[in-house]
């Protein structure tokens, strides 16, 4: 899947979310489905990187503290992400199952919930796991599945950038649970999921989410308008969150596309009052050539009682990215990214008396990124 060749950002996540709903099997009703061994498909790539800090953190680590699924090691030649996976497509019924292995799914599972048969460990080389029925306009999905909210996907080669905005770091790449898909016609969608939590595969209370989403994908312009309401926190300190998300991309011409994304949060603490967070991005992409482009994106986050981010702050961020296709599986990214912090976050050259390393407020990374797929 390349998103210079669809009409939009938007299009290309929600056909890479709903993927096994997209097979020619699913008209297959009331006629001969097709066989089992025609439906079935091998998957799988690599995403590997060579990161540079300026910050040259005495941790090697990269970005702030539970993120980073992009380019997590600085000066390391490394796997941000292997996977390797199979998919039946549905005729009526099909599945996916997609394993990970690198940098970025040690990330990925870190707020996974510890306990009995849960726990980072446990899911630590799950991406998907999920089955699909799928009649007529509807679709469902259950299992371990890609999240409805946000611009970006959780593999390299579907972004415009390399690496991944601070909206898309903050809030889920994954959720567990069902989801029903309502096809209106070819241009508008509907979608709602029964969820155990945000990013969250085990649970840690006794609540549970849902999600929705209303999108329109039109040849030019497409847009989403998602939501999550569910008890967020471990048992006892748990509080309702809630949780919009917009995202819209114009194709303005051939060449340029143009997208804006905005995320507003609030979530009811134990100790009386509410957390806030809101969130707006800007991206841009350029088609120079057939196999040219260049992306450019700026960003804000501001986390008003550092609930999402552990530290109360607003992050700003600006990202420059080369891209090169020299042949179709394989996508090359060049990327000059700078972030910015009111608080000390980012990882630093010197040390602490325990070794750890002094925070600071910025850090300025070059990543170059090699993505092939198949």
């Amino acid at each position: 899947m390349v998103l210079a060749e669809l009409p939009s950002l938007l299009s290309a996540l929600l056909l890479a979310q709903t993927a096994p709903a997209e097979s020619p099997s699913k008209q297959a009703t009331g006629s001969e489905s097709p066989s089992l061994l025609s439906r079935l498909r091998v998957e799988g790539g690599v995403d590997t990187y060579y990161g540079y800090n300026f910050n040259r953190p005495a941790d090697s680590a990269n970005f702030i503290s539970g993120t980073g699924t992009t380019a997590k090691r600085h000066n390391e030649a490394s796997i941000n992400l292997a996977t390797l996976g199979v998919r039946l497509e549905p005729g009526p019924v099909g599945f996916r199952v997609l394993l990970g292995f690198g940098t970025s799914v040690d990330v990925l599972h870190l707020a996974e919930p510890e306990g009995p048969a849960v726990g980072p460990d446990v899911w630590r080389f799950h991406q998907q796991a999920s089955l699909f029925y799928v009649t007529g306009p509807l679709t469902l999905e259950a299992g371990l599945y890609p999240s409805h909210i946000g611009l970006e996907s959780f593999q390299s080669q579907l972004n415009w950038t390399y690496t991944r905005s601070w909206m898309g770091e903050l809030s889920p790449y994954y959720q567990a649970g069902l989801k029903g898909t309502w096809k209106f016609n070819d241009a508008w969608s509907a979608q709602l999921h029964l969820l155990n939590g945000w990013q969250t595969i085990g649970e840690n209370n006794r609540g549970k989410a849902l999600g929705t989403q209303v999108a329109y994908a039109g040849e030019r312009l497409s847009a989403a308008f998602n939501t999550f309401i569910g008890e967020e926190g471990t048992e006892g300190s748990d509080g309702l969150r809630l949780f919009a998300d917009v995202v819209a991309t114009f194709k303005v011409t051939e060449a340029l596309s143009l997208a804006a994304t905005a995320d507003v949060g609030t979530q009811d603490l134990p100790e009386d009052g509410s957390a806030l967070w809101y969130a707006a991005g800007l991206n841009a992409r350029v088609q120079l050539t057939g196999p040219v482009a260049v992306a450019a994106r700026v960003e804000a986050y501001r986390d008003d009682d550092g609930l999402i981010t552990g530290v109360e702050q607003t992050l700003t961020g600006g990202t420059l990215t080369l891209e090169v296709k020299p042949a179709e599986p394989l996508t090359l990214k060049l990327e000059a990214r700078h972030d910015r912090s009111t608080a000390d976050v980012f990882s630093g050259h010197d040390t602490q008396a325990d070794g750890s390393p002094v925070l600071v407020d910025s850090e300025t990374l070059v990543v170059l990124g090699a993505v092939a797929y198949f």
